[in-house]
């Protein structure tokens, strides 16, 4: 008799690990997005196109070759406190899956117990005045329920699928990390090239005032020339102090993405200084999307909502619940091991739901909530879509802007050439000179610029199609 309630432990464990579940069988929704890229935005003539390794196939080191990059990055990785903030996150939902997942298995706890009791005459059956000892020591099975219908199984699964949903958006949170600082590496090499070239513009305006003014001096300016020579030489010192105040902003923000302050030794010069990142060729949509950690991220967040159906259906059917215990007992402390002592009881116990709207209700909100899940998953692997597709139609014409803009510069610079020269002569104002001089200085900007954009759309395209 002594071994019955363990006997029944370990059926009813049994039925627990065979028990069935009543979750509804996951099936992926079919991707609402084409399946290849927009036309627009390929570009399989490009030499490089055929070359360049897919992006979740690239590490993060092999995209940004740069080593000074790669020590920020590193830094960031370490110290960024968004990224810190992402990984106790996957650690306390690693830990709350650790606690639903240990409701399937019973939790046996020893107890010892004792007690003395006196009973006055009146109220003891012998009509005497009597002082009672109990002492116990069992092994004890607190209220385990047997999960029969799969209803804890299917908080346990959905606990797991919140785990992985939390570890996805660390994953993400990683990227981001990555992406975000060199894309603020870039913009900081990126302003410190237009701050270089407004110094530069300032020197020669600078310069080229004090000629004018020599040339007015001698009869062979006018007060007209002086002032717009005088003009060049202000509108640079007001970019000078717009553009060092952008680079100090970068290197704010570089330090903030950092966790701490990046050794200046560290920071770029100009965009020429940087190793370049390397170029990635897109895949399909198919094998691509799916793969990215918001995408997977949202899939997690609809298996969770998924198995919360099989809870709310087993909250439907019986809930059998199990108390036990074995051990000794006796009224004395010396006889509480002897021969004889042993002592168990077990104590099953069944709920029935026979009227509770409460459970259909709720039934209903789950269902509803799957519906919302599968949803935003949609919604997410859209959303992904188009974030490589506008890279990808950045990507196809941006080396063209490129080649374009230093064709353009090129031109602006010979025609300032000439525009000087004929002014030097006096066969021009100087007006043409200032028309010649602020159309090469915004090309020279602009195309400053461009070429940020094509390595910042490295970056993009890395960040928008990795797995991270």
């Amino acid at each position: 008799m002594t071994n019955r309630p363990v006997a029944l432990i370990l059926i009813a464990v049994l039925a627990v690990l065979n028990g069935c579940s009543l979750a509804p069988k996951y099936v992926r929704p079919q991707a609402p997005v084409p399946t290849a890229w927009p036309a627009s935005a390929t570009d399989a003539e490009r030499p490089t196109a055929a070359d360049a390794p897919q992006a979740q196939d690239l590490d993060w080191r092999q995209l940004l070759a740069d080593e000074r990059l790669q020590q920020v990055v590193d830094t960031a990785l370490t110290n960024n406190r968004d990224l810190r903030l992402a990984a106790l996150n996957v650690e306390r939902a690693r830990a709350l899956y650790g606690v639903q997942r240990a409701e399937l298995l019973p939790t046996f706890n020893a107890v010892g117990t004792g007690s003395r009791q006196r009973m006055p005459a009146d109220v003891s059956g012998s009509g005497k005045r009597e002082t009672t000892e109990r002492f116990d020591a069992n092994l004890g099975l607190a209220s385990w329920e047997i999960d029969f219908f799969g209803r804890v199984r299917s908080l346990s699964d959905r606990a797991l699928a919140e785990y992985l949903a939390t570890e996805q958006a660390r994953r993400g949170a990683q990227l981001l990390v990555i992406a975000s600082v060199a894309n603020a590496y870039l913009s900081l090499a990126a302003d410190r090239e237009n701050l270089a070239l407004v110094e530069a513009t300032l020197q020669a305006q600078t310069a080229t005032s004090d000629l004018v003014q020599r040339q007015f001096e001698v009869g062979v300016a006018t007060q007209l020339d002086v002032c717009r020579a005088r003009t060049q030489v202000e509108a640079a010192r007001r970019d000078i102090a717009r553009y060092t105040q952008m680079v100090a902003q970068d290197v704010n923000a570089l330090d903030l993405l950092a966790g701490t302050p990046v050794p200046r030794e560290l920071l770029p010069a100009d965009l020429a200084s940087v190793t370049p990142p390397a170029d990635v060729a897109p895949g399909l949509p198919s094998e691509v999307l799916l793969r990215r950690p918001d995408v997977l991220q949202a899939e997690s967040r609809l298996k969770a909502a998924n198995a919360n159906i099989g809870a709310a259906r087993a909250a439907l059917f019986p809930r059998v619940a199990l108390t036990s215990s074995v051990g000794t007992a006796s009224s004395e402390l010396s006889g509480l091991f002897a021969s004889g002592s042993g002592a168990w009881t077990y104590a099953p116990q069944v709920v029935m739901p026979i009227f509770d709207l409460r459970t259909w209700s709720a039934l209903k909100v789950v269902k509803v909530q799957r519906e919302l899940a599968v949803t935003e998953y949609e919604r997410a692997i859209q959303a992904a879509f188009r974030d490589v597709a506008d890279a990808l139609a950045v990507r196809s014409t941006v080396d063209q802007q490129v080649a374009a803009q230093q064709a353009l510069v090129n031109t602006l610079e010979e025609a300032y050439r000439l525009a000087n020269t004929r002014y030097t002569k006096g066969l021009d104002s100087y007006l043409g000179v200032l028309d010649a001089h602020r159309s090469l200085y915004i090309g020279q900007q602009i195309l400053i610029n461009l070429r940020l954009a094509r390595l910042a759309n490295r970056v993009t395209l890395y960040k928008v199609l990795s797995a991270g």
